[in-house]
């Protein structure tokens, strides 16, 4: 830690807690990862089901290489904490009027298109609430439930066509995400990728305390958790590819050697292509020309969403 002795208490604080987080997740993520290998085979078939056939790009095999997904937005329409809320409250775990902070959130982050912090820190801390003083095995049951009944069905066609390309060339393909590591490795699992880094939360005796490890894995803290991650594997970041569709996730795109926008916000979008990184656009073909990002026609519209994103898109511009 002796290096971040020139900062200040406040931000020295911070940047642990950053890096605490990234670590925790790492080590959550390479622990999970085996048993996923172990599946790999049988849910590989599943997982190539109803993707195109082609990749976006090209990806030229490396074992030095690896590739990181962020989730919401990018990988999934929408939030994983959201629908994962959604579920839990389908099964009692909360009341009405908690439902009705998730659904406002959940409709927020889909029109806006972007990460807010205060939006996501009290979903962060609803849902410690709600799974403080249930084992880790139950909400591991219930996580895969939840992945059928509101997940499966928003992921990207075209994101998940990219994942699989590295995985076809013989790369791991990890999800980095805010979301709880045990919603993220559910998620991983039935796409067949190699594994997830995600917020871990405490538990003792396989009961979760209602605290973090560490912080969110949010912004810097996703960084620190590829970079812990690339050394423990042995990776060449300089030679891995990154993927988000929020600026807030330019530290860890920045990591890597072949960053790639997708869907992306207003920021991060500028951020692309200032330094000529990859765009790709996998929402709706209107939304997609109003961004000047080619997209396949129709491919992966947010139902029911569409027009008011858009509308609210145009007030903003």
């Amino acid at each position: 830690m002796a290096v971040l002795g020139w900062l200040t208490p406040r931000r020295r604080s911070a940047t642990a807690r950053s890096v605490l987080a990234g670590e925790a997740a790492a080590e959550a993520a390479r622990k999970s990862s085996q048993e996923l290998a172990e599946l790999a085979e049988a849910e590989a078939a599943a997982a190539a089901v109803g993707a195109p056939s082609e990749p976006e790009f090209p990806v030229v095999g490396d074992s030095l290489a690896a590739a990181f997904f962020d989730l919401d937005n990018t990988v999934m329409q929408g939030a994983a904490i959201f629908h994962f809320g959604r579920g839990l409250y389908k099964r009692k775990f909360f009341q009405r009027r908690d439902l009705a902070r998730f659904a406002w959130q959940q409709a927020w982050f889909r029109l806006a298109g972007v990460e807010d912090p205060e939006h996501m820190q009290d979903a962060r801390e609803s849902a410690l609430s709600i799974v403080k003083g249930h084992r880790v095995s139950e909400l591991m049951t219930i996580g895969e439930e939840i992945y059928d009944e509101y997940m499966a069905d928003r992921i990207w066609p075209g994101t998940r066509a990219l994942a699989q390309a590295h995985l076809d060339a013989g790369q791991k393909v990890w999800l980095v995400t805010a979301a709880p590591v045990e919603t993220a490795t559910i998620i991983a699992r039935r796409l067949g990728l190699t594994g997830a880094l995600g917020t871990v939360a405490e538990s003792v005796d396989g009961v979760y305390t209602g605290r973090l490890v560490g912080e969110p894995l949010h912004g810097p803290a996703k960084a620190e958790a590829v970079r812990a991650l690339a050394a423990a594997e042995g990776l060449d970041l300089t030679r891995c590819a990154a993927y988000s569709d929020s600026h807030n996730d330019i530290p860890m795109l920045s990591l890597v050697g072949h960053p790639y926008a997708i869907n992306p916000d207003a920021k991060l979008r500028k951020h692309a292509r200032a330094r000529e990184w990859r765009l790709r656009d996998y929402r709706t073909g209107r939304k997609a020309a109003k961004v000047g990002i080619p997209a396949a026609a129709g491919v992966g519209a947010l139902a029911g969403g569409t027009a008011a994103a858009v509308a609210l898109h145009r007030r903003r511009r």
